[in-house]
């Protein structure tokens, strides 16, 4: 479900050189994914278990109604070697609505692009063994520029207890599409293209709580740097998009369980 947070592939060939994926910019990310993973395991696996509501104030301003978000890294973003790595974590709480009806409905991979359209225009579920799903997943994003991603995941789901349930989702390809829909349709080669997206890893919580359920998500994702003179054009895809993707993203769950009658 996390996995379709800012997403998007360049329509307008040309006003942005092309970028590829260097072994230090991926190394970098995964040394940084290696060390959020270890925190992220330890909120979860003690205390209350929440990765971001962590006091009743918080939490009092989510049962209002608000999506709530807020950077993990200095403005939502970390500099390294020839890209930027994002991290922003939200919550949203879901009145009336029970563990189970949540769980249902965001491990219903195939329906995603119903759910969380227009974002999503395809979903299809690969297989599912147990906790864990292989997901595919066609993103598009308009903001300035048109974009389209081909992308896939490996989900693992676990129960905490009977009120906490928490998942990872890691990218395990991500390809740019060119010309989406046409004949001429092509996927490009991994880690080339203009690089507006090259790694998204997600990780939630879900608890039932307060009448309702809070789900909570903290999204990490990797694209390159913004080209120099260009800024105008890629910093609204780059810098902008992750956060507001990740809002959009809760929302778009709280409505759709309150949708299927979950809430």
């Amino acid at each position: 479900m996390g996995t379709r947070i800012a997403v998007f592939a360049l329509a307008a060939a040309g006003w942005v050189s092309a970028a590829e994926l260097r072994p230090e910019t991926r190394a970098a990310f995964d040394r940084y994914v290696r060390q959020a993973e270890s925190r992220i395991e330890a909120q979860v696996r003690g205390g209350d278990g929440f990765l971001f509501a962590t006091s009743e104030e918080r939490r009092a301003v989510l049962r209002g109604g608000t999506v709530l978000t807020e950077p993990k890294a200095p403005r939502g973003e970390f500099k390294i070697a020839g890209g930027l790595i994002h991290d922003w974590a939200g919550a949203v709480f879901i009145p009336g609505a029970d563990l189970g009806s949540v769980l249902d409905l965001v491990q219903a991979y195939d329906r995603h692009k119903e759910y969380y359209a227009p974002e999503v225009v395809g979903s299809r579920l690969l297989s599912h063994t147990g906790g864990d799903f292989e997901v595919r997943l066609r993103l598009l994003k308009k903001k300035v520029l048109t974009v389209v991603l081909d992308t896939e995941h490996s989900v693992h789901y676990e129960h905490r207890d009977s009120t906490r349930w928490w998942s990872r989702s890691r990218s395990t390809r991500i390809v740019e599409i060119r010309d989406p829909g046409k004949a001429s349709e092509k996927p490009l080669p991994p880690d080339t293209g203009h690089g507006f997206l090259w790694r998204l890893n997600s990780y939630w919580t879900f608890q039932e709580l307060d009448g309702g359920t809070y789900v909570e998500c903290e999204a990490i994702s990797l694209t390159r740097d913004v080209p120099g003179g260009l800024a105008w054009v890629v910093e609204p895809i780059i810098r902008v998009l992750p956060r507001e993707s990740l809002a959009n993203t809760l929302r778009a769950t709280r409505a759709a369980v309150r949708g299927r009658g979950g809430a």
